[in-house]
């Protein structure tokens, strides 16, 4: 049997070119090896270079890679401080790996962003093997794996410090080893699947897991063995994910809470808690992030209210979140595409046997982007833009099959209207998102549109009946306008994804694109003051403070962004109290008087922002006054959650200094 590799499909001159075996691949052409290095190390140049110029991105996750690379504990449980007080609210898969560069290269902004942008070259590579074995056609693989590197939320995450890139990079192997699976019913690949699933959860928790439904259903469904041997194991594959995962949960029981850190996000110092509480459905139904708590650190003081025009509109739930505002520009643009191309492959091989492998893949990823994207849709807040990365392979697995099958068809009518429908979706929704940014490159978008509808008619008028009599002509017209079409279809992508590459992203929630032009003004104002709340700006007068202290914790400060900031810009441990919202019911008061009194702590840092007299409000008949903010001053806010530890500090020590909106309070000098 020979196979003409040159082309998306393969052509068996024996055999229909509409069957891809389960054997092994054809030896390669000679520009198929060079194709796949160019790819990889494309993809690995373009993440790498310059990735420095994000600095330390998520400050939250670089102070717990930072601690990680200074404390084996630290780096065990992922703490926010090397002296273990608190973890960050996400389980250390990510951190481990950060942390360990730290350890063997010094820490820096390199060494712990450049581990994610080489898990991006092994996302490429895994998507690349899974295409490429169920098409038997490496050219699908390619462009399964150019797909996923083009797409903008996978260009800005994966140069990036948060846990999605060694998520996702879990999820598209248990994705991979599924597809393996599924030619000869194995247990081991399936297993294999199970523990890949199992340390994506413990990357980032049940999102790790969200791929799990339609890898499950496709190999129960197409798997080439009695359905009491696909249900067995499919059993076996979810053992093998509570062995994987299930170690470190037991790991945070047997290991005597007050010698660990505290697992932030819970409420009972409890792993499992943190799963299904803060991190699971409490997120998923809106009820994080102080919802409907009275010991919001964020009210203002009595008679200010915050302008309407700085209040968060966040990302509106329903069927159109995954396609609007910055959820739309990260992940949307082959999303059409990429849902017409799963309908496609199951119309054209609707009446294969069970076992088909191109239509089983297609359920894999295709199950993986509708499940995923419906409960993207659904959920009620705590949506960042960012998180639709676990969808980019699914999204990239689903056009380049849907590529394959329209071109393995391309001599008929389905291949050409097929082949239409996807440049045409593909083009028409770059445009529109094009459109939303219409100051950036207005050519584009104009380029984008025109070479997708043109191509797109071509196709059609050629599948026309009265086109056969140039059979010959009509099948070379047919591949050209195919591939200039698909190449026109990916440059919205591809433009946004490359304008992305070069911009600073820091802070916790980055955006793509070309960069937009700040607003000047008071909420901008405003906005600065807050980045000391959040760690984004740190005085150098008080990290030289922090700098001269010789206690287990330079300071303590309320929430963890502004302890992650100060510990990385003074390489000082720092406690965070209450964690990442201020709830976490840690340290108690009489805890940390116990740290006081024992001189593990120099300085208790409270913030203190002055509000602009524009923000003044006068009561409404019948209004209740709110409790003052202890030791608050005029028209000064004081937004910290452990009122019980502000009131104690303030009532027994005195401010000796001040930096910038920060006052620092000496607890090393003999209390009042």
């Amino acid at each position: 049997m020979s196979v003409t590799t040159a082309e998306l499909a393969p052509s068996e001159p024996t055999a229909p070119p509409s069957e891809p075996s389960s054997e092994g691949l054809s030896p390669a052409r000679r520009w198929e090896r060079p194709a796949l290095a160019l790819l990889l190390i494309g993809t690995a140049v373009a993440y790498l270079w310059n990735i420095t110029v994000n600095q330390m991105g998520n400050g939250f996750y670089a102070a717990a890679a930072w601690s990680g690379s200074q404390n084996w504990k630290a780096l065990l449980f992922g703490s926010l401080d090397p002296g273990n007080f608190i973890t960050v609210d996400k389980p250390p898969v990510s951190q481990w790996v950060m942390g360990l560069s730290g350890q063997l290269f010094g820490f820096s902004s390199a060494s712990m962003l450049a581990p994610q942008a080489i898990m991006a070259v092994g996302a490429v590579a895994l998507m690349y093997g899974a295409v490429t074995r169920v098409t038997r056609s490496r050219g699908a693989g390619l462009l399964a794996g150019l797909v996923l590197a083009v797409t903008p939320v996978v260009a800005l995450m994966f140069r990036f410090n948060n846990p999605d890139a060694a998520m996702v990079l879990l999820m598209t192997a248990a994705a991979y080893c599924t597809v393996r699976a599924l030619p000869r019913a194995s247990l081991k690949w399936i297993v294999l699947t199970g523990v890949a699933l199992g340390f994506a959860f413990l990357a980032k928790m049940l999102e790790g897991l969200m791929v799990l439904p339609a890898l499950g259903l496709a190999y129960v469904i197409v798997a080439p063995t009695t359905l009491r041997n696909r249900l067995l194991h499919s059993l076996a594959a979810l053992g093998a994910l509570i062995v994987s995962s299930g170690w470190y949960v037991l790991l945070t029981i047997v290991w005597p809470a007050d010698s660990r850190p505290y697992l932030a996000g819970s409420k009972d110092n409890t792993f499992m808690d943190l799963v299904l509480g803060y991190n699971g459905f409490a997120r998923y139904l809106g009820k994080n992030h102080m919802g409907g708590n009275a010991k919001n650190p964020f009210e203002l003081p009595e008679g200010y209210q915050i302008p309407k025009a700085l209040e968060g509109g966040g990302f509106g739930n329903g069927p159109d979140r995954m396609f609007t505002g910055e959820i739309g520009f990260e992940i949307s643009w082959l999303l059409p595409a990429a849902l017409l191309a799963f309908v496609l492959v199951l119309v054209s091989r609707g009446r294969r046997p069970r076992t088909d492998l191109v239509r089983g893949a297609a359920l894999v990823f295709g199950l993986w982007l509708v499940i995923d994207g419906v409960l993207f849709s659904a959920m009620k807040s705590g949506m960042h833009a960012y998180y639709t990365l676990a969808v980019a392979p699914a999204i990239a697995g689903c056009f380049a099959i849907g590529a394959y099958e329209v071109w393995r068809r391309r001599a008929e009518a389905f291949g050409g209207v097929g082949g239409a429908g996807l440049i045409l979706s593909a083009g028409i929704w770059g445009f529109v998102l094009l459109q939303r940014n219409s100051d950036w490159q207005p050519w584009l978008r104009w380029t984008v549109l025109a070479v997708t509808v043109i191509t797109a008619l071509g196709l059609l008028v050629l599948a026309l009946p009265v086109a056969a009599r140039w059979d010959r002509l009509r099948g070379r017209a047919t591949t050209v306008l195919l591939v200039v079409g698909v190449i026109a279809g990916l440059t919205g992508s591809t433009a946004y994804a490359a304008a992305t590459l070069p911009q600073s992203h820091t802070g916790g929630g980055p955006t793509v694109g070309p960069p937009q032009p700040k607003k000047a003004g008071p909420a901008d104002q405003f906005r600065k003051q807050l980045e000391t709340l959040f760690g984004g700006q740190t005085d150098p007068q008080l990290v030289t403070l922090l700098q001269q202290t010789n206690t287990k914790w330079s300071a303590a400060i309320d929430r963890s962004s502004p302890a992650a900031g100060l510990e990385l810009a003074s390489r000082t441990s720092v406690l965070a109290i209450g964690g990442f919202t201020s709830e976490d019911p840690v340290p108690t008061l009489p805890q940390f008087e116990d740290m006081v009194r024992n001189h593990e702590i120099t300085y208790y840092l409270a913030p203190e922002v002055p509000l602009p007299d524009s923000w003044r409000v006068d009561p409404k008949p019948g209004d209740t006054a709110a409790p003052a903010q202890s030791g608050a001053k005029q028209g000064i806010w004081r937004p910290t959650g452990n009122k019980e530890i502000l009131d104690w500090v303030t009532a027994h020590y005195t401010a000796t200094q001040h930096f910038g909106y920060m006052a620092a309070y000496d607890l090393t000098v003999q209390p009042h």
